[in-house]
């Protein structure tokens, strides 16, 4: 993963949350698509934290934009590692974040981790 590629994902993925874009959002992602997040037990109700598949991501996400109407994201940083991305991010409420994106052979991201600093 170069960092233009990096940053390249990066745009796409703030712009599309920015635009409530959920097509355009899991367009980034595979179907078997694994993400963790300290919000998913408050928005699904799952205590793991842990969602799998892009169906139950998405339905998470989704319940996220409808719940976070003006939600809107400012890209600080991106970093980069083996077939891995992370974005550090000024995410809703002020509140900073990073996400670690990690990528199949087809340039999807497979599994995903978010950290804010609550």
């Amino acid at each position: 993963m170069t960092r233009d590629d990096a940053l390249v994902f990066a745009n796409e993925w703030v712009a599309a949350w920015n635009a409530h874009d959920l097509t355009a959002i899991l367009s980034h992602y595979s179907d078997d698509f694994e993400m963790s997040s300290p919000f998913i037990p408050a928005f699904t109700g799952e205590p793991s934290g842990m969602l799998k598949g892009k169906e139950q991501v998405g339905n998470y996400w989704k319940v996220g934009l409808e719940r976070i109407p003006d939600l809107h994201f400012e890209l600080l940083d991106v970093f980069t590692g083996v077939n891995s991305v992370t974005i550090y991010y000024k995410s809703v409420l002020g509140k900073l974040a990073t996400e670690v994106y990690f990528f199949n052979q087809e340039g999807k991201v497979y599994k995903a981790f978010a950290h804010y600093n609550t």
